[in-house]
């Protein structure tokens, strides 16, 4: 059974990336014991790449590939997760922390320049400025 068992070492890059997420944050992230209450009660989870138990628990593991998740975008900061929360803990701004190191990187999920011209001008504008403050940097 053990040979099963991912053991899971963390570097001292995992843990600057962990710390860095609790304090942008001001959350505890390691008092997550993965209980799962705040995926369930998320009104989202169904549109999440993954959910928001997976998102505390990859940064409580400090992976920075969580930066990639769709999820800490489609987090609507509704706060359900923090009222049904047994530990008090705000996922809602951990997920805020991470868009803010993810736009910090200033990378551009989108570019302007590849929309067709007579499509730009069918937007709404309240579209493009939306996707322009979450999709670039």
């Amino acid at each position: 059974m053990t040979d099963k068992i991912k053991k899971i070492r963390l570097t001292d890059r995992n843990v600057k990336f962990l710390e860095k997420v609790e304090e942008i944050s001001g959350e505890s992230i390691t008092l997550c014991d993965q209980c799962g209450t705040c995926s369930a009660g998320c009104p989202f989870v169904e549109e999440m790449d993954i959910t928001p138990s997976q998102l505390m628990r990859e940064v409580l593991l400090g992976q920075e590939e969580v930066l990639r998740a769709r999820t800490t975008w489609i987090c609507a900061s509704c706060f359900t997760c923090t009222v049904r929360c047994p530990r008090m803990l705000d996922v809602s701004k951990v997920a805020e922390a991470l868009r803010q190191i993810g736009l910090r990187q200033a990378i551009d999920e989108i570019d302007i320049n590849i929309i067709d011209r007579e499509e730009y001008r069918k937007m709404p504008t309240i579209a493009l400025v939306s996707a322009y403050r979450k999709l670039t940097g």
